[in-house]
Order: C-alpha cells, then sequence, then structure tokens
C-alpha cells in the first residue's frame, strides 16, 4: 500500500505536468491504453482463468474505477494536487453513508462524527475564505463516491478473480469509454469536460505518457494486492500515505504549501476516513 500509495502520487505529479499540452481525457486514454499492454503481457506467461458467472461485477468495477479515475486526472489539472488527492480519498465517508442510506445498516456515534468531519474537512479543503469557488471541487467529490463504488466491488471479487484481472477490467474500461467520448466530442458544447483528441508530437510527453502507464500499473497492481489481503485496517491506514506524498510533489511542481485550514481539512478527511473503516 506504500508503494502503491507513493506511485499514485507520483503518478499524479506526471499527469499535472502533462495537462499543460494534454487534456484530461487523453492522458487517462493513454496511461490506460498501456497499462492494458502491460497486463496482456504479463497474462500471456502466466494465464489466468476468468469466471464468467462474476463477469458483470468485473465489468461495473471497471466502469467505476474509470468515472472516479476521469474526475481524478480532470480536478489534478485544475486545483493542487494534495486537494484533488485529499477529495478522492472521501471514499471510505460515502462508503459509511451508502451503507446507511442503500443497505439499511444502523448508524452509530462513529458514523455519525465521520461523516460530519468528513463534511467539514471538505468544506475547508474547498477554498474556506475565497470569495470564488472552483466546481472543480465538486467533481472531486462526485470522484471520492466513485472511487467508494470501485473500491466495494474489489472486496466483491477479490476472492473470484486474478489482481492482474481485476486492474486489467479497470484499465480496459479506461481506455474504451475515452475512445467512445472522443467520437462524441463534435456533438458536444465547447465548454464540455471532454476535449478534441490531439496526438503528443513533443518526445517529452510520450516519453511522460509511458513513465506514467508503467508507474500507473504498478500502483493499481499494488493497491489491488494491498486490498486483497485480510489486514484491510492497516491497509487503510497507510493508504492516506498518498496525501503527504502529493503535497511534497505538489510543492515542487508549483502549488506551494497548503494553507492552515486546507492542513486541517485533511487532517478531518483523515481521520473521517479511518473511523468509516472501522465502522
Amino acid at each position: 500500500m506504500l508503494a502503491s500509495s507513493f506511485l499514485g502520487a507520483f503518478n499524479g505529479s506526471i499527469a499535472k505536468i502533462l495537462s499543460s499540452s494534454i487534456p484530461a481525457l487523453e492522458i487517462v486514454f493513454f496511461r490506460n491504453a498501456l497499462g492494458v499492454l502491460i497486463i496482456l503481457a504479463m497474462l500471456k506467461y502466466t494465464p489466468s482463468k476468468i469466471d464468467t458467472k462474476n463477469l458483470p461485477l468485473l465489468i461495473l468495477r471497471g466502469i467505476f474505477g474509470f468515472i472516479a479515475m476521469f474526475l481524478f486526472f480532470y480536478t489534478i489539472t485544475t486545483i493542487p494536487l494534495s486537494d484533488a488527492v485529499t477529495l478522492n480519498k472521501t471514499s471510505p465517508i460515502f462508503v459509511a453513508l451508502l451503507a446507511f442510506l442503500v443497505l439499511k445498516e444502523s448508524i452509530n456515534i462513529y458514523k455519525i462524527t465521520a461523516l460530519l468531519l468528513g463534511f467539514l474537512g471538505v468544506i475547508f479543503i474547498t477554498n474556506p475564505t475565497g470569495i470564488s469557488f472552483d466546481y472543480s471541487y465538486i467533481l472531486g467529490v462526485i470522484g471520492g463516491f466513485f472511487a467508494a463504488a470501485a473500491y466495494t466491488t474489489i472486496g466483491k471479487i477479490k476472492h473470484i478473480f486474478d489482481s492482474r484481472i481485476i486492474v486489467l477490467s479497470f484499465m480496459g474500461m479506461g481506455t474504451l469509454f475515452p475512445l467512445i467520448m472522443f467520437l462524441l466530442v463534435p456533438y458536444l458544447p465547447s465548454n464540455s469536460l471532454i476535449k478534441e483528441f490531439i496526438p503528443p508530437t513533443h518526445l517529452s510527453d510520450i516519453l511522460l505518457i509511458v513513465l506514467m502507464a508503467i508507474t500507473a500499473t504498478l500502483s493499481q497492481w499494488f493497491l489491488t494486492k494491498a486490498y486483497s489481503t485480510p489486514n484491510l485496517s492497516l491497509v487503510a491506514t497507510i493508504s492516506y500515505s498518498i496525501i503527504p506524498f502529493s503535497v511534497v510533489f505538489g510543492f515542487f511542481l508549483g502549488d506551494g504549501l497548503p494553507s492552515f485550514l486546507k492542513v486541517l481539512g485533511i487532517v478531518f478527511v483523515v481521520i473521517a476516513g479511518l473511523i468509516a473503516k472501522k465502522t
């Protein structure tokens, strides 16, 4: 999990660099397309069977993961890296909320505390003292919701599918859906989140795309392996190490250090997530 968090933050910093010349959806496409090739190469030498009965769940994991990734990458391009990462890590809070609203699970003081702390943390992160508000923060929270859905499906299928197959479903959907969305660009408004496909021409961009695909594939594989272990509480705790990693990478990319209120918001989200995981 620690390796996955470091590589995830590093991957996000590469995406932020690329965003100056390549649209977010295109970054998602290249990240996943090359990742699919890497996973297929691994499966060629050590094949794995696919349980067709549970194929819908596998596909659903891929769809949820793609939506979460696209929104995450979009927010990376518009707000500080540490903010985007923290909003994505609200996923455990959404799991607790959905368990109460959808599954009708009982709610206790711990879950209420987690929800309130998480909500307060998001408020502190989303420009608490500024006049203007960037809607990218809302998209970041929505991304956290879909990340929660993706992680939930991993829990359902982790004992059924090889971890490489689970990663392949995620990256496969992250390749297929952008291709479909690129075809829809002429029919969408100009201010849409989906932009026209522009092939990268600079060698530096191409090398960064390859590096991003390699680190992203490794990060996803480590993440899936981590969530397939029995000690999930420890895994969940370590997963928040991606936030300080992101603060450091973001600082060197020009984001600057987060303000006191944003740091407080990050702390609240982390505490809320850990409480939600334990309950």
